[in-house]
């Protein structure tokens, strides 16, 4: 397990309310998962999840409980990104933090895509 970063939770506040921590962590099965369903994306990427958790550019709402679709353009670099981060509440297990679920880069087709067909609950001004 490592820490990544940390959120703002007043953005997240659109997934819910209660959430715990801002601290955000990744394990390894999960690290494990992106590079077996995402090969090269975590080693070439992960130095950018730090600024997607950050500042998202959306927060698309999933179909899994107190968990948060986060789409992040670096204009820059024209890389689009997609995480899926799980939330920890004020309910669950002290131990439990804020997590990465997965991590990929995207293209344009899905990221036009996923802002037209998914309901968007945040959008970076």
């Amino acid at each position: 397990m490592q820490f990544v970063g940390k959120i703002n939770k007043e953005i997240y506040q659109c997934i819910t309310e209660n959430i715990l921590t801002d601290e955000v962590i990744i394990t390894d099965e999960r690290i494990a998962h992106i590079r077996d369903r995402h090969p090269g994306d975590y080693e070439k990427f992960f130095h950018y999840i730090s600024g997607i958790i950050a500042e998202p550019d959306y927060i698309i709402a999933s179909n899994k409980k107190n968990t948060a679709v986060l789409l992040k353009n670096f204009e820059e670099k024209d890389r689009k990104f997609k995480v899926i981060l799980r939330l920890k509440l004020e309910t669950e297990p002290f131990s439990y933090k804020n997590s990465i679920v997965s991590f990929w880069h995207i293209g344009e087709t899905t990221w036009k895509k996923t802002i037209k067909n998914k309901l968007v609950l945040y959008k970076r001004t």
